[in-house]
Order: C-alpha cells, then sequence, then structure tokens
C-alpha cells in the first residue's frame, strides 16, 4: 500500500535521530561534569587559549548554516503534501492502448460525494500503481453532519462503482473529514 502520508515517515526519523543525539550529547556532558566518563578534564576550558579562529572557519560555518537552512527550508515545503503520488494508468487490449489519468478516473466519484447530505466538498485522489492503488478522500463535512451515514455511503455507493469502472477488485481507501465553518442548511 503507498504511504499517504510521505513526509511523517521523515519526520519521525529525523525527529528521532534528533532525540538520540541530544541525549547522547546531554548524557556526556552530565557524564563528564560528575567525572564518570574520564576523556575531557571538567575543569578545562572548553577551547584552549583565547586567540580567534582562521578565516576559513567562519566561511565553513556560514556554508553549514546556508545548507541547514535550505534543509530546513525544502522540508516545510514537504509538510503540506499528503496526497499520494498518482500515475497513469494503461489498459492494453487487442484493438489498442488506453491512457487514464488517475485525477480524470475519480472527478465523477468526487462528485458524487459532494452531493451527499452533510458534505461541503470532496476531494479524492487515486494514487499509487495500477497494481496497488489506494484511494486517499478528504471531505468537508457540516458540523452536525453524520459521518457514519457519509462514510456508510460511501463505501456502499460511490466506492463499489468506482471500482467497478476501473475493473478493480480491491480498493483500499483512507476518509479525512474535515469540518467547515459553514452552516448547514437547516429545514424547519
Amino acid at each position: 500500500m503507498t504511504d499517504l502520508n510521505r513526509p511523517a515517515r521523515l519526520n519521525r526519523t529525523l525527529l528521532g535521530l534528533t532525540g538520540i543525539v541530544l541525549l547522547a550529547a546531554g548524557g556526556f556532558a552530565v557524564g563528564t561534569h560528575f567525572g564518570r566518563i574520564p576523556l575531557l578534564d571538567p575543569g578545562a576550558p572548553l577551547v584552549p587559549g583565547n586567540a580567534m579562529p582562521p578565516g576559513w572557519v567562519w566561511y565553513a560555518v556560514a556554508a553549514v548554516a546556508v545548507v541547514a537552512g535550505l534543509l530546513a527550508l525544502r522540508w516545510l515545503i514537504a509538510q503540506p503534501v499528503r496526497k499520494p503520488k498518482s500515475h497513469t494508468w494503461r489498459f492494453g487490449q487487442e484493438t489498442g492502448e488506453t491512457t487514464l489519468a488517475a485525477s480524470t478516473a475519480v472527478e465523477p466519484f468526487a462528485a458524487e460525494v459532494a452531493t451527499c447530505p452533510g458534505v461541503h466538498a470532496a476531494h479524492a485522489t487515486l494514487g499509487g500503481s495500477q497494481d496497488a492503488p489506494v484511494l486517499a478522500v478528504v471531505l468537508s463535512a457540516e458540523q452536525d453532519g453524520d459521518l457514519a451515514a457519509i462514510r456508510d455511503r460511501i463505501t456502499t455507493e460511490g466506492l463499489p462503482r468506482l471500482r467497478q469502472a476501473l475493473d478493480l477488485r480491491e480498493l483500499p481507501m483512507t476518509i479525512e473529514f474535515r469540518f467547515s465553518a459553514k452552516a448547514g442548511s437547516r429545514i424547519q
């Protein structure tokens, strides 16, 4: 199954590595301070002497800071990406080949889901390959919408039609509900 939240794995890995490095550095500092780690003298100065470092050191520090800043910017840009990577599907027949963009395949499904009672908007992404597809649905629902009824209608009506249209036995689906600030229509 395709990972629907690609940045999450990288985030967990980087946070775990950062945590391990910080724990090791803290343990080393505490162990050195109390004399448990005899590698360094706790009374020795951090940097020997009081001379300024060579000029190339400042350039190296600036280069490392720029690279770290660009990596942080790239990480921030990757955060909003939550859609699975979609591909163009190819259906080979005796008379030729048909290509279908995954976004085109799910447009009718998303339009149908958007008409469900309690749904303001629906966005669907068909990701993965043709052999291992995955459907990610993001719904904007009313505050008092019946989420169970919406999900039931999607899984019993819309999803089977999409599977039939794409000639798939299985189509794993995730639904993300977001609540809309708009008030739903009230019948009095």
